[in-house]
């Protein structure tokens, strides 16, 4: 039997829903971030800037896009006869076949995978926050306290507190208690998602609790722990962390890594975010194109103008087009004198000449007013918009569109457009 201090497990199996149009097709932790990452990029970076060399991928929902980018895990040096990365898609047992049905469970699925390598302690993770942090300052805090369990914690504004999970802790970070999603919080640290888990102790939970439907680690293993007497720990992580679940927060830490000084630094050389390149020419300037505040990835050819926005590779802004505070992704073609306004444009997508988007009123989504808010345009990847169409603020498009399908013209603020190829 192989014997790893820690192993890590990597929850990327989530569908994104929130996310809207750009999770029609790939799973959230494929979501392209940055113009040259994908959302899982930083916790399996995070892995192996640690020290930590053995992950297992936990994929469900749409996982092609993911394992075709994950691969035998060499960008991020995973690629080992010993550990290294290994993908784990849910499978039929001789005795029944079922999904994932919650965090724990998906982890309980895979018990076989763990106790090949017999591990001291086992990393949770999940595979959709942009974040950089060290587990090995986790370890030794959970070692240092003797815990059987540490969660990593951030502190957030007191007002925003009721959308998390919040932990109340004694003097030595002890956790005394948990409120789920409180109305009046009492305490302003945060659980990540992010655990250590001394492996006798996970492994006694998660048999014990097999049964229980939807098993979950914030709803059921960690107070089921708690309220055996498991010594439970509070770790503060006090760096950047960003839940790029909503199109809101997806777009504005997007547009963070473009400041002066940004708060989120891609750039820093002791903790490099690795990812899987292709191997592409040099981005191409031309004469007329204007450049402000922005970031372009490799073999981009850039003709128009392009202010404080991210432009993924492969990308073709033509003459004339205009874009200003959007995310375009890799393989999308912005033809000539096209204007784009505060736009999340997704892969190989296709704008047509003249089109104006991110025109009008910000006025709410009718289908999801909770998913396309913030005033943007979302369109999802292979999707196709005519040229000289008009299309306002706070909408979604999906698939092969053509004139036809916008009335005088225009797609207004707040509408939905899914057509043959698209889908919510």
């Amino acid at each position: 039997m192989i014997k790893k201090e820690m192993i890590a497990m990597l929850l990327a199996g989530g569908q994104g829903s929130r996310l809207g149009v750009l999770t029609k097709n790939v799973a959230k932790p494929a979501v392209a971030f940055g113009g040259k990452y994908r959302i899982i990029d930083f916790p399996l970076s995070n892995c192996i800037n640690s020290g930590v060399d053995t992950v297992g991928v936990l994929t469900q929902y749409q996982p092609l896009r993911l394992n075709t980018h994950i691969g035998i895990g060499i960008p991020w040096d995973l690629d080992r006869n010993i550990g290294g990365v290994s993908i784990l898609p849910p499978y039929e047992k001789s005795n029944c076949s079922e999904w994932y049905t919650g965090t724990a469970n998906a982890i309980y699925q895979n018990l076989g995978y763990m106790e090949y390598y017999n591990p001291e302690y086992v990393l949770i993770l999940g595979g959709d926050h942009v974040y950089k942090m060290d587990y090995e300052a986790m370890l030794e805090f959970h070692k240092l306290n003797h815990a059987d369990i540490t969660l990593a914690t951030i502190p957030v504004p007191m007002e925003e507190a009721s959308r998390f999970g919040v932990v109340i802790t004694d003097e030595n970070k002890k956790i005394i208690e948990f409120e789920e999603k409180p109305e009046k919080p009492r305490s302003n640290l945060a659980s990540m998602g992010i655990y250590i888990f001394t492996w006798k102790v996970l492994r006694e939970a998660l048999i014990t609790l097999s049964e229980q439907k939807g098993c979950d680690f914030g709803k059921h293993v960690i107070p089921y722990c708690h309220n055996r007497g498991d010594r439970v720990f509070a770790y503060e992580y006090n760096g950047y962390w960003k839940d790029v679940g909503t199109l809101g927060s997806y777009w504005e830490s997007n547009m963070e890594l473009i400041d002066l000084v940004p708060e989120f630094n891609l750039y820093e050389e002791f903790w490099k975010i690795y990812t899987k390149s292709d191997t592409i020419p040099p981005q191409y300037i031309g004469e007329s194109a204007v450049i402000s505040k922005a970031i372009i990835g490799d073999g981009a050819e850039v003709h128009g103008e392009i202010y404080n926005s991210v432009i993924g590779s492969g990308t073709i802004i033509g003459h004339g087009a205009v874009i200003r505070d959007s995310i375009i992704m890799k393989g999308t073609v912005i033809e000539e004198g096209a204007v784009i306004d505060k736009a999340i444009i997704a892969e190989n997508v296709v704008i047509g000449a003249n089109a104006k988007l991110g025109v009008g009123d910000d006025i709410p989504n009718k289908k999801e007013p909770n998913i396309y808010s913030f005033g943007l345009v979302t369109i999802a990847e292979n999707s196709r918009i005519p040229a000289n169409v008009f299309i306002g603020k706070n909408t979604a498009i999906a698939g092969y569109t053509s004139i036809s399908d916008y009335p005088n013209g225009m797609l207004e603020s707040g509408e939905t457009l899914i057509k043959a190829g698209g889908g919510l």
